[in-house]
């Protein structure tokens, strides 16, 4: 009998094994703020990039491939599928960077198909709960807080060179700070590393999500140095560049070594267009110098530099790995479907009712049978505007042969097929075709404004309790509060509230500061006052002090937190940082 249980154990094990086998491993590397031209297999005259030139030649490419034309608009495209005004995280701060809980993502999907999950690097979908990565499907987790190395809520101190990221270890939600040896990019790639080798006798999905190229620019001199000649734009941005190519390979020898680069599905693709491959005169404009891969426009345009990117896929045993160039109109909403068709993973149901499409058939050699009418994108608000101003405005349409750009100012038409650098408005040509745009854009706006409606942090979850909701996350009604290192430098002279979920009612103990806690550094200020739930309450600030503490019995519910600060001069501004404790 024992032998027999014996024999019948092996055969699972070899059965279950063989299915495992079966399924490809998936490596995404999302690199921040490189443009389409910032790559030498795209005709950059002066950058090297061998190992990514290498994969290029290996992988499908799709050549008319969009994302948003910033940071987490094309992180919440990517993790979920949807448009990111459905998310609603469609904006870099100002609490507009959290997707509604309801969104599923990729880590989601890959976890509840036995996958083991992984990333490293940049989020820029939340900081609290229930909005981290390790509430959004992944497992195992190192990653650096809000929008940049150096931001608000970043550890204190950090500047790209042996920082403190948080690491979540696989079966917890709850983070620790861990200081790492090295420079970022080098540091997300070893973990990256790290990752595989503990998981390499299971399927397993990694997000690698570099800040780098992101600025500020800051890289090891010796990775500048080739490029401080005429014609380059910023030495720093191209030797950041010269660093991720090196990791990436690092990375795919790694991979051979553990006889897992046959099965693993690599793709390659970054968020944005450029931020400092080339020199512009203005934002929507053609640079003066440098090499943009003849289009107009850098990060944060609606014209075709701010959002078209590379998207390059390798998977030998898939049959994709020989240079093959996909020019259909696809995006970042398409990269969801498109994996959960490649891996077979079981058909989403209702929670993965996507706005993204399958490139599948595509991959296939089918073009004839898959054909997107329109693609719709819509830079939400800005910097100097009021978040959502409504239909059309900072959008684009766009067909496989027509772009049409809405401005706040302006309704531009371009033929993108013989005019690329959009140079010619054909408006006054085409003012029927225009209207027909117009038109199929309503439905793309009907979908999407419900989602800017506000999300909010939680409070008293048990993995995050205390929660540290920092400035960078007020909700103004225009513009950005407090989001980096400089701004909350400041003494403090503006204020907005936090949109907070109270889980649970009861008491909570509020930590008010104007430096984080590593700082250790005093409040500017002579009065702290606090208002939520219709709940105000005010105290002297001592000479010296470094927090304001008050404690609160709440209702439970969604509602704002509001903090002010006054100096001696009359002054009033918020805590930049506030932490909240469920008693």
């Amino acid at each position: 009998m024992k032998y027999i249980f014996s024999n019948i154990a092996g055969l699972l094990l070899l059965f279950f094994s063989s299915a495992w086998a079966e399924k490809p491993n998936v490596i995404l590397i999302m690199t921040d703020d490189q443009g389409y031209g910032d790559l030498g297999c795209h005709g950059n005259p002066i950058l090297k990039t061998p190992n990514l030139d290498k994969l290029h030649s290996e992988s499908v490419r799709f050549t008319d491939f969009h994302v948003s034309p910033f940071c987490t608009p094309t992180r919440a495209a990517l993790m979920s599928g949807n448009h990111p005004g459905v998310t609603g995280a469609y904006r870099t701060s100002a609490g507009r960077t959290m997707m509604h809980p309801s969104e599923k993502t990729l880590a989601n999907l890959f976890a509840e198909n036995g996958y083991k999950t992984g990333m490293t690097g940049k989020w820029h979908l939340g900081d609290n709960a229930p909005h981290r990565p390790q509430d959004r499907g992944f497992q195992d987790t190192v990653w650096h807080r809000c929008g940049g190395v150096g931001q608000a809520s970043d550890y204190w101190g950090n500047d790209y060179f042996d920082d403190t990221y948080e690491r979540v270890r696989s079966g917890s939600r709850k983070g620790t700070f861990e200081n790492f040896d090295g420079y970022c990019t080098d540091v997300w790639f070893r973990e990256g590393m790290r990752f595989i080798n503990q998981n390499k006798d299971n399927p397993f999905f990694l997000y690698i999500a570099t800040n780098a190229p992101h600025g500020p620019y800051r890289v090891d001199p010796k990775w500048a140095e080739p490029y401080k000649v005429e014609g380059v734009n910023n030495p720093n941005f191209f030797g950041m560049i010269a660093n991720i190519d090196h990791n990436l390979g690092l990375l795919r020898d790694h991979l051979k070594g553990l006889n897992l680069d046959e099965n693993t599905i690599l793709v390659f693709m970054t968020d944005n267009g450029t931020s400092a491959g080339c020199k512009f005169p203005g934002l929507d404009t053609e640079p003066t110098l440098g090499f943009n891969a003849g289009m107009r426009g850098k990060k944060s345009s609606i014209y075709e530099g701010g959002h078209r990117v590379p998207f390059f896929l390798h998977w030998p045993a898939g049959g994709f790995s020989k240079g093959r160039d996909i020019e259909s109109l696809a995006a970042h909403i398409d990269v969801l479907p498109t994996l959960a068709d490649l891996c077979k993973l079981p058909k989403p149901d209702k929670e993965y009712d996507v706005d993204g499409r399958s490139l599948t058939p595509l991959l296939a050699g089918k073009a004839k049978s898959w054909m997107r009418n329109h693609l719709f994108l819509q830079y939400h608000g800005g910097a100097h505007h009021k978040f959502a101003l409504g239909p059309l405005t900072n959008s684009v349409v766009m067909t496989e042969r027509w772009r049409l750009v809405n401005t706040d100012k302006a309704e531009e038409l371009y033929d993108i097929v013989n005019d690329p650098a959009q140079r010619n408005n054909i408006a006054s040509q085409r003012p029927g075709f225009i209207k027909d745009l117009r038109t199929a854009y309503q439905s793309f706006w009907k979908r999407v404004s419900p989602g800017l409606k506000p999300v909010a942090i939680d409070l008293g979850d048990p993995s995050e309790n205390p929660a540290v909701l920092c400035s960078q996350d007020w909700r103004p009604e225009t513009g950005n509060p407090p989001w980096n290192f400089s701004s909350i430098k400041k003494i403090p002279k503006v204020t907005h509230p936090w949109l907070v979920n109270v889980l649970k009612a009861g008491k909570y103990r509020f930590t008010l500061r104007q430096w984080p806690k590593e700082a250790d550094k005093t409040i500017a200020g002579v009065k702290a006052r606090i208002k939520i739930a219709g709940i105000e309450k005010e105290t002297v600030i001592k000479d010296g002090s470094k927090e304001i503490n008050f404690t609160l019995t709440l209702p439970s519910g969604i509602t704002e937190l509001w903090t002010y600060i006054y100096n001696q001069q009359g002054q009033v501004g918020g805590a930049y940082f506030t932490e909240v404790e469920k008693l």
